[in-house]
């Protein structure tokens, strides 16, 4: 079963888009179908089998205020290390890249949890 999370692109943006993420894949769209598209586009999972977590930007028991701050403030350096064309550093990515698979982790905890319910 392949699991895909999708976030806002910019968490307290109107119209910010959501990245689409599924392991080591993501895409990016202007809304939550745009970017599970591309992403499903890109996946061609055999198994037919997926679920789909769309996260809100809300602390929970999951995923912390202080790690979505964090998440945050590190995905807008990302993104304008990316816009601007320079390298993002190897230990903030590194930080970043943690941050995005707790939240991946987080997202099959809660739909755990709503199972439960």
């Amino acid at each position: 079963m392949t699991t895909i999370t999708i976030l806002p692109e910019s968490p307290g943006a109107a119209n910010g888009g959501y990245r689409a993420v599924a392991g080591k894949y993501q895409s990016a769209g202007g809304t939550v179908g745009q970017a599970l598209d591309a992403l499903s586009a890109k996946l061609n999972d055999a198994t037919g089998t997926t679920l789909v977590v769309v996260q809100h930007d809300r602390p929970d028991a999951f995923f912390t205020g202080e790690q979505r701050k964090r998440l945050e403030e590190l995905m807008t350096r990302w993104r304008s290390a990316r816009d601007t064309q320079q390298t993002f550093p190897a230990q903030e990515q590194a930080e970043l890249d943690a941050l995005v698979e707790l939240e991946v982790q987080a997202a099959a905890q809660r739909t755990t949890a709503l199972l439960r319910e």
